[in-house]
């Protein structure tokens, strides 16, 4: 399929899927790498923080990213040593330029001694957030590594954690914290770690008292204090068995990323349809949620701005963000109005329902990420509910393979009420996301009132 133009294959496979709907008579923050202001420096280190710095300090890195030509700095991170051959670890979304535009960009290590040598990068892992580097020209001897805490020896809640990394490019430093168990709801697992994380910090170690790592630095919540995010160790364990030995990546990695990220929404869409969604009442109407083990929701009820009529909003989000280079993807967001308005009319309630259905956006122009979006419609029956819908898709443009699916839809059996809906799915194949649009669909239902 050809991605740089609208396709009528695509045009056709979407009627398709909605014109199937119309036979039935009845059958839907994350968190972003750390960006804050550094947390004020506690008065006095504590002994056992000092103690993992000293023993540690050694074996800490920065990463930075750096123009070819200009030889200007680009991004920074941190990472540790895990192999006595010059093997670092750090966030994939700290080296990501290497592995998609290594024609432009260069890696280097700077550790704490500020003696900069370059890096090459062997291997990443998007789902985790993880790369493997490598020193380009090891040292004389052995290189000081960090070992990991081993898998029998689980953490316990309140036990105390060690994040180091380099801050704001300011210097290398080390915050103190708790282990508060996994992140609820977390697709893929992540340490709840009570201390601050600053920008720069991303791809640290984060140690146990021992001086083993427990967690690689990944991100913090912008909306509260000590909300931050780690890795767990085994995944850099995983990533480290699997790749030691790998060839320098040097020309552009967009097909393994795009490989890694189908591997994402199949498990996605395979959890996201394994069984009926949750029925939301709204009157007489019936529409899908995830449930809450899946995802978090938020709703809103009367809106006192309106006077005339009634309206509730729920908004619901999977915390299944990957980072794919220069924006998140993969992860499925849902949202709906419930309108009761029996004072304005069916005339004046019809007008002011269809414009909110019309409020709705979708990037007709396209854009460096995907294509113009390509739009099928119809008018369906699901649940003994008449609607209207509208399926949307783009292809990215450098992740074969990949498309974002946009589902609008509202309810057309009522003179003075009704529900509207909306399903973006992000970086799903196209099988999968005409799945996710007919497992969302067959959720709306409609019952009489009593």
């Amino acid at each position: 399929m050809n991605h740089s133009t609208p396709s009528r294959k695509l045009c056709a496979m979407l009627a398709a899927i909605l014109g199937a709907l119309c036979l039935q008579a009845a059958h839907a923050q994350a968190p972003a790498p750390a960006a804050a202001a550094p947390a004020a420096a506690p008065a006095q280190i504590s002994r056992d923080a000092q103690r993992a710095y000293e023993t540690t300090r050694d074996k800490l890195v920065q990463i930075r990213t750096l123009l070819r030509n200009s030889n200007t700095q680009a991004s920074v991170g941190s990472g540790f040593f895990v192999s006595a051959n010059g093997l670092i670890i750090t966030n994939f979304h700290v080296a990501s330029q290497l592995a998609l535009e290594p024609e432009r960009y260069r890696g280097v290590y700077v550790p704490v001694d500020g003696k900069e040598a370059e890096v090459e990068l062997l291997a990443f892992d998007v789902r985790n957030d993880l790369a493997l580097l490598r020193v380009k020209t090891p040292a004389a001897g052995a290189t000081p590594q960090l070992a990991f805490r081993g898998a029998d020896r689980p953490l316990a809640r309140g036990e105390r954690i060690y994040s180091l990394g380099n801050p704001l490019d300011i210097g290398f430093a080390v915050t103190e914290g708790t282990y508060n168990g996994l992140v609820q709801r977390s697709f893929y697992p992540r340490i709840f770690f009570g201390g601050a994380l600053n920008p720069g910090m991303s791809g640290g170690p984060a140690l146990d008292d021992a001086g083993q790592v427990v967690g690689i630095n990944v991100s913090k919540r912008l909306d509260g204090d000590l909300l931050s995010f780690l890795i767990p160790a085994e995944f850099a364990q995983a990533l480290l068995a699997k790749s030691a030995s790998a060839q320098p990546i040097t020309k552009p990695a967009h097909a393994e990323v795009a490989r890694q990220l189908g591997e994402h929404q199949a498990l996605l869409t395979q959890r996201f349809t394994a069984q009926p969604l949750t029925a939301q009442k709204h009157g007489g109407y019936s529409v899908p949620v995830p449930d809450d083990a899946l995802a978090r929701c938020w709703g809103r009820g009367r809106e006192t701005d309106f006077k005339a009529f009634d309206l509730e909003r729920t908004d619901c989000q999977i915390d299944s963000h990957v980072f794919a280079g220069d924006f998140n993807t993969g992860y499925i967001r849902l949202r709906y109005e419930a309108y009761n308005a029996p004072k304005l009319g069916p005339l004046r309630f019809s007008a002011m329902y269809s414009q909110s259905f019309a409020n709705e956006a979708f990037s007709t122009r396209g854009s460096r990420k995907a294509t113009p979006v390509e739009c099928s419609e119809r008018f369906i029956d699901t649940g003994g509910m008449p609607m209207r819908a509208v399926v949307c898709m783009s292809a990215y443009r450098k992740l074969p393979g990949l498309y974002d699916v946009s589902v609008l839809t509202m309810s057309v059996n009522q003179s003075t009420r009704g529900v509207q809906g909306r399903m973006d799915a992000q970086g799903v194949s196209f099988e999968n996301g005409l799945k996710l649009v007919a497992h969302y669909l067959a959720g709306f239902k409609w019952e009489a009132a009593k």
